[in-house]
């Protein structure tokens, strides 16, 4: 439901549309009362604002540890084995 009230928006296409279509901000009205504010940078500090958002959406390189754990349990296994057949045990 509008109630009349006017706000000023920007839409900010998304350079990765696996994610999100595009973005929308609802600019303060105190800031558009700023002397000096552009609609260039208006438009640049709400792509530098979506562009952290999908920065922090992107995937995080996993931890080796994980890998180091199974590598040495499979060796591990190896030799305990090896060790088996040559000693006969």
């Amino acid at each position: 439901m509008v109630k009349g009230t006017a706000k000023r928006v920007i839409v900010v296409k998304s350079p990765d549309k696996k994610v999100f279509e595009e973005a929308i901000f609802i600019v303060r009205e105190d800031y558009m009362r700023t002397s000096g504010i552009t609609q260039s940078k208006l438009m640049e500090e709400a792509r530098a604002a979506a562009g952290g958002y999908l920065g922090s959406l992107r995937r995080r390189p996993r931890s080796k540890i994980g890998l180091l754990m199974a590598i040495s349990t499979l060796s591990g296994s190896a030799i305990a084995y090896a060790a088996l057949k040559i000693f006969g045990i």
